[in-house]
C-alpha cells in the first residue's frame, strides 16, 4: 500500500476515533469525514437541538477561520441572512435570524446551515466558532483543544473540519468488519457504512487478503437471490450508504488463507468524485463470526 505522510496517519487515526465521539457531543457540528486541501467546500453546520432549557433556535452566526475563503452562503425561508465580510485576518461571520418564532427551528428537529467557500492548500484542521442564539439564553460552541485536537471533555467544542491532503479520500467509515472464512472457502463479504460529506463514488478495492475485491450486490431475480458486480457505488453529499448482508457489500474473492474472528485485515477502497479526482483510504478491518456492530475500524495512512 502507497505510504502517507506522518501529518495523514496521525490525522485519520484520530478521525476514526474522535470523530463520532466529538459529533455525539457537539450539537452544532460537521459531517464527519473532512475535505480536500484546496477544494471547494460546502460546509454544512447541523443542529441537533436548542439551546439549554430553550426550546427554540432563534439564531446562528458562524465565524469563519482563517485560511477558509467564503463564497456565499445559503439562505433559509423565514430567517434573515447576513454575511459581514472578512477582515484583514482572511476571517469573517454568516449570520441567520430567524424572522418570526414560527420560522424558529423547534428543538425537537434538526436542520443544516450551510456556508461555501475554498479551503486552503495546506492540510490541516479548521474551528469554526458557532453562536447559537434560543428563546432562552444562547450557547457559544467555541471551544478549540489546547492540544492533540482532541475534543474530548469538552462542553461546547467548535465546529471541526479536517482538511485532508490531495489523495486521501474525504469519506467517513463507520461499523466496518469482515465476515470470518474457513479453510477452502474462496470468498467472503466486508460490509460498512461509508459517508461522504462532498459526495464521490466507490470504484474498486484491494487487500492481501485476497485476489479479487469488488462491491456487489444482492438482488432478487424472480424468486432467486442473485450476487452481480455493482460497479461505481455513488455516495450522494452528507447521506449514509449502508454495506450489508444481503445488500451491497465488498466481496472478497480468490482468499489467499482463511479469515479467522479475532483477526484483522488491511483494505484499501478506491475513490473518484465528479470532476474525475482519484483518491483512496486505508482500513485495517476486524473480521467476525456474526453481524454485531463492531468497534470502529482503523483508518491507516
Amino acid at each position: 500500500m502507497t505510504s502517507r505522510p506522518a501529518f495523514a496517519r496521525k490525522l485519520a487515526a484520530y478521525a476514526v476515533f474522535a470523530t463520532a465521539g466529538a459529533a455525539a457531543s457537539a450539537h452544532v457540528s460537521l459531517p464527519p469525514g473532512g475535505a480536500t486541501a484546496g477544494s471547494d467546500y460546502e460546509a454544512a453546520f447541523r443542529v441537533g437541538h436548542a439551546c439549554k432549557d430553550a426550546t427554540r433556535t432563534t439564531g446562528l452566526t458562524v465565524r469563519l477561520p482563517k485560511g477558509f475563503a467564503f463564497t456565499d452562503a445559503q439562505a433559509r425561508k423565514g430567517w434573515k441572512l447576513d454575511v459581514r465580510p472578512a477582515g484583514g485576518d482572511g476571517a469573517g461571520e454568516v449570520q441567520w435570524t430567524a424572522e418570526s418564532p414560527q420560522a424558529a427551528l423547534p428543538a425537537a428537529e434538526r436542520a443544516e446551515f450551510i456556508v461555501r467557500g475554498k479551503l486552503p492548500a495546506a492540510p490541516g484542521v479548521l474551528w469554526f466558532k458557532v453562536l447559537q442564539t434560543c428563546d432562552a439564553g444562547s450557547t457559544d460552541w467555541a471551544q478549540v483543544p489546547a492540544r492533540d485536537n482532541s475534543t474530548e471533555g469538552l462542553e461546547t467544542p467548535a465546529a471541526r473540519l479536517d482538511v485532508l491532503p490531495q489523495g486521501l479520500a474525504a469519506v467517513d467509515v463507520r461499523d466496518a468488519w469482515i465476515r470470518a472464512s474457513v479453510p477452502g472457502q474462496s470468498g467472503t463479504g466486508a460490509f460498512m457504512k461509508l459517508s461522504a460529506p462532498s459526495g464521490t463514488r466507490l470504484v474498486g478495492a484491494s487487500t492481501p487478503a485476497a485476489g479479487v475485491a469488488e462491491v456487489h450486490e444482492m438482488k432478487m431475480e424472480g424468486d432467486t437471490m442473485r450476487m452481480r458486480a455493482a460497479g461505481a457505488l455513488e455516495l450522494p453529499p452528507r447521506q449514509t450508504v449502508e454495506l450489508k448482508p444481503g445488500g451491497l457489500h465488498v466481496m472478497l474473492m480468490d482468499l489467499k488463507q482463511a479469515l479467522a474472528a479475532g483477526s484483522k485485515v488491511p483494505l484499501t477502497l478506491q475513490f473518484e468524485d465528479a470532476k474525475g479526482q482519484k483518491s483512496s483510504l486505508d482500513l485495517t478491518v476486524p473480521v467476525l463470526t456474526g453481524v454485531a456492530a463492531p468497534a470502529a475500524s482503523e483508518h491507516k495512512h
